[in-house]
């Protein structure tokens, strides 16, 4: 048996995964921003029966390189305007391979102090950065996804007396898919809101549907707002929700997963106003802070009530209880095992600084009002929503019967030739294309330059 590596075997084979990161970050704007590849192509490439045998480290990862990673999105390509990017940065991969070539256990403070102090430590630096009372308690978790079902759960701690199947979730109906997802999961009803003109949740219907709901005998218990919807970048009243969520006794849970960071941005603050009201906000590092994936974030103002929903008693884990001045992190999550992903977020604002990280928001705020004003000086063009939080959307101008149909077909031909990538939604019941400038690698003339290829593909389509 033999599964090691000799220590120059392990240098020369780590020298190439570096060498390859780099050679691809020098050469990612000039790369395809996506490149297409079908089942059949993959099962061509890749199928074969178990290896009894194993290979040379060297051609394996040449495999992994090229086709395993050559194929697909480039989510952190300077053109990539599609979802929420991931735009990373070089230091934090680093930092991931550390925390695992370490084989961190970052459940307990018995397995890895220096780890638990390390996101203790980047957790208050986040609570502080978004203005949160120093009563919050935190954890990194894999995602959005993960950070809002956490979220929740811990909410369920102040509606203990009533059944789950009569307690209401109310949200907006531009809330992310995995508020729906969470209410499955934990059993609890969701009642979408309607939006106001600017895409926000309405809080005199969310008072309507309280007292609705309180009249037919269901218990409302809490609000999902939202800081930043994924569709166009708006951002629910907070200040207003707060009050109606004060007066009606309901529990406030901010999804600010990719918009919550831009809160320290002069250019974005205001907009954000009401972030530091949530009684729990949830925020993907991995997105508009710049992190490779996976890593997500969940921060509770009452701190305490993270361990009492979550904490569990094992006779195993009797000898990794923690101390009355330690953490044990399993005892804040769903996770016993969990990767030390705090690392990464910890090396970056040491390496860059804060104020690196709030010039890269602020400049991919202003790219999206750039391109809104492209947008607006073309007529082939009709702006639908205005650039919020680094996302505008538009479609080609003309009645809804034709337009909508040759908008929607740009994306995949702009993808086409894997130039750039965007993605349409819909709003107000009509398509859009939606284009998301969060990435500090993008330019402007990169916005120019894709908008450009749209116009030629629209025109060329008529």
């Amino acid at each position: 048996m033999n599964l090691s590596l000799d220590p120059e075997a392990f240098r020369q084979l780590g020298y190439r995964v570096v060498d390859a990161l780099a050679e691809r970050y020098a050469g990612l704007a000039e790369a395809p921003a996506a490149r297409a590849a079908t089942r059949s192509e993959m099962e061509a490439f890749l199928r074969e029966p178990p290896p009894e045998q194993g290979s040379d480290p060297e051609q394996v990862l040449e495999l992994a390189l090229d086709p395993v990673l050559a194929y697909g999105l480039r989510v952190d390509h300077p053109r990539f305007f599609a979802y929420v990017p991931l735009p990373g940065n070089p230091v934090a991969p680093l930092a991931d391979a550390l925390a695992s070539g370490h084989s961190i256990f970052a459940g307990t403070w018995q397995a890895a102090p220096g780890a638990a102090m390390v996101e203790l430590v980047t957790l208050d630096w986040l609570r502080e950065l978004l203005g949160l009372p120093a009563s919050t308690a935190g954890i990194f978790v894999s995602g959005g996804s993960m950070a809002n079902l956490a979220g929740l759960a811990v909410a369920l701690q102040s509606a203990e007396a009533a059944e789950r199947s009569r307690l209401v979730l109310y949200a907006s109906d531009e809330a992310h898919s995995s508020i729906d997802r969470a209410a499955r999961l934990l059993g609890v009803g969701l009642r979408g809101l309607p939006t106001d003109s600017d895409l926000r949740l309405d809080v005199d219907a969310l008072a309507d549907a309280v007292a609705e709901d309180r009249a037919a005998g269901r218990h409302p218990w809490c609000v999902v707002a939202t800081a930043g919807t994924t569709g166009t970048g708006s951002v629910d009243p907070l200040p207003e929700l707060r009050r109606c969520c004060d007066e009606e006794q309901l529990w406030l849970h901010v999804d600010g997963a990719y918009g919550a960071p831009a809160a320290i941005c002069p250019e974005a603050r205001e907009l954000l106003t009401g972030l530091e009201g949530a009684d729990s906000l949830i925020v993907d590092p991995h997105k508009w802070l710049f992190q490779t994936p996976e890593l997500g974030c969940l921060l509770v103002r009452d701190g305490p009530l993270l361990p009492a929903a979550f904490s569990a008693r094992a006779a195993y884990l009797r000898d990794a209880a923690a101390g009355a001045d330690q953490v044990n992190f399993a005892d804040r999550g769903i996770q016993l095992t969990r990767q030390f992903g705090a690392l990464k977020l910890w090396f970056s604002l040491k390496v860059y600084g804060v104020a690196a990280f709030r010039e890269a928001i602020a400049h991919g705020l202003a790219l999206a009002e750039r391109a809104q004003l492209l947008l607006e000086c073309d007529r082939l063009w009709e702006v639908v929503t205005p650039a919020r939080l680094g996302i505008v959307t538009f479609r080609l101008a003309g009645p809804a019967e034709s337009a909508d149909e040759r908008t929607a077909a740009l994306v995949p031909a702009l993808m086409a030739d894997g130039f750039a990538v965007i993605t349409s939604t819909q709003v107000g019941g009509r398509i859009a294309l939606r284009l998301c400038t969060d990435n500090p690698r993008t330019t402007a003339e990169d916005v120019e330059a894709t908008l450009a290829r749209l116009r030629a593909l629209a025109t060329a389509a008529r």
